[in-house]
């Protein structure tokens, strides 16, 4: 990853790992258990490498990809259950969003709020 994006979590159906950023270990345990969820389902699911990034403003990526010989990845079915996630989950990754700006990027609270109101 380039030096603005930080990966928050994912999932590796290759190697049946998940994998949760140590820089993230101070999130609620419900926050965590949530990402890992999400992770491990998706790559349950669709398999491929699965991963949640912080873009630099902040912003949560939804990433996944597989293996050049992965004969059973569905570049599709991954579009659709990303979109999927994104929909249901939109609060619990606004939360992060905000999480993030604040806890790691140092945002003020204040101003953050205002963005959300408008």
């Amino acid at each position: 990853m380039s030096d603005n994006r930080v990966v928050l979590c994912g999932a590796n159906a290759y190697e049946q790992k998940y994998y949760l950023n140590e820089q993230f270990a101070k999130l609620p345990q419900a926050v965590k258990d949530e990402l890992q969820i999400i992770c491990v389902l998706f790559t349950e699911e669709v398999g491929g490498v699965f991963t949640m990034v912080f873009e630099e403003d902040g912003s949560l990526s939804l990433e996944t990809v597989a293996e050049e010989t992965d004969i059973y990845y569905d570049e599709i079915s991954s579009g659709l259950l990303v979109q999927e996630i994104r929909r249901n989950r939109q609060d619990f990754f606004e939360s992060l969003k905000i999480y993030y700006r604040v806890f790691v990027q140092g945002e003020s609270i204040e101003e953050l709020l205002k963005e959300v109101e408008e």
